[in-house]
């Protein structure tokens, strides 16, 4: 491994940020735990039921995309598309442990890493290389480490920042790596549709794509005036981003915003007493592990879905920190009241906790939002 010390850390003349993603990872650490699955569709996610099933997909592998298959649809679909994948359900601390080994990798490559997602990490790299030669060499040495000890591929991207870095590690997917030089940012990003710029969601592609912007370099083309006019501040946070500006730093300390918990029903139900079993499991499960990684919270959401997909939140916020599992019952047993209805049946329930306060804080890989259809 590379490693610059002294005067040698002042070559690098600007940030060199590396963020790595790895490929299809619930499915490839099955594939990898089920070698005879190799070469197969895999979907990991609900129980689909013989196409009955009421969740959806949480990942799949490459050769599961090949028939349309994608994460977060609905697994129903899925099986009618690909019936002879092998179906899976989400071994959550498989998937924990593997990445805390990835990460442990990791870290000697990075000045400081900042893990955002249990299969995605954001390496500062700039005083590990002295330039773009050596930062390639150094992700290749990562993903031959990877590949090695965990038989895993990853995608990598390098750029100036963070946006430009997180775009380029989705430009060659699966196993690739892909280099953006400081000079390069401008060329690179012009092509690309604008929804790949982080923060441009779907309604916000549409309203765009409406006044005739597609790709990233009408965006930087467009008059900055109007977007702020449009979008307010976010109109110009987006001009600066169609030009590959980010000055956000690289955050070490993983700190969660929330836990959560979701239970999609095998059938639409109102029968209280069943609602109120999951309520209860729900909030079991998420006051256990915001205690186990040594938080407390203010705030509790329900989220609430009828047979029709109507969905609606609603929040409380208490006066004072807890854990207690009894009042996060209580309180979302309250939250919910209004929204029980026995002429209106309830398709998946969701309980969150939030407004965390950091009691003795022990970092964990655990994922902040898992969803279940049991």
């Amino acid at each position: 491994m590379l490693t610059k010390t002294g005067n040698d850390r002042n070559q690098t003349s600007h940030r060199v940020i590396l963020h790595i993603d790895l490929d299809a990872f619930f499915a490839s650490v099955e594939e990898v735990n089920h070698p005879e699955l190799k070469g197969r569709p895999i979907i990991v996610g609900a129980d689909p039921k013989q196409g009955k099933g009421r969740g959806v997909v949480s990942t799949c592998n490459y050769e599961a995309r090949k028939f349309g298959l994608h994460s977060a649809m609905p697994i129903s679909h899925a099986w009618k598309l690909c019936p002879q994948a092998a179906y899976l359900s989400v071994n959550m601390p498989l998937y924990e442990e593997v990445s805390k080994r990835i990460i442990n990798i990791l870290k000697p490559f990075a000045d400081r890493l900042e893990q955002v997602s249990i299969d995605e990490a954001f390496l500062d790299i700039s005083h590990k290389v002295a330039d773009l030669k050596e930062a390639k060499t150094l992700a290749e040495e990562i993903k031959s480490i990877i590949l090695d000890r965990e038989s895993l591929t990853c995608s990598i991207g390098i750029g100036p920042n963070k946006l430009v870095a997180k775009i380029a590690s989705d430009h060659r997917k699966p196993n690739g790596l892909t280099i953006v030089s400081k000079y390069d940012v401008k060329k690179f990003l012009a092509p690309l549709n604008v929804e790949e710029l982080g923060g441009i969601g779907s309604k916000t592609k549409e309203r765009l794509n409406s006044i005739g912007i597609k790709t990233i370099d009408d965006l930087s083309s467009y008059d900055i005036k109007e977007l702020k006019d449009i979008f307010g501040a976010w109109g110009e946070e987006f001009h600066r981003m169609a030009y590959g500006i980010d000055e956000s730093e690289i955050i070490e300390e993983w700190i969660p915003k929330s836990f959560s918990r979701e239970y999609t029903f095998d059938q639409d139900t109102s029968n209280f007493d069943k609602i109120k079993f999951i309520v209860n499991k729900l909030c079991q499960e998420v006051s256990l592990e915001t205690k186990e990684n040594g938080f407390s919270f203010r705030t509790i959401t329900v989220k609430i879905r009828y047979e029709n997909f109507e969905t609606h939140t609603h929040s409380k916020t208490l006066s004072f920190p807890t854990s207690s599992t009894e009042i996060m019952k209580n309180t979302s047993m309250m939250l919910l009241s209004p929204f029980l209805r026995s002429d209106r049946k309830i398709r998946l329930l969701g309980i969150r906790a939030s407004n965390l306060s950091e009691k003795v804080h022990q970092k964990t890989l655990e994922g902040t939002n898992h969803s279940y259809s049991l």
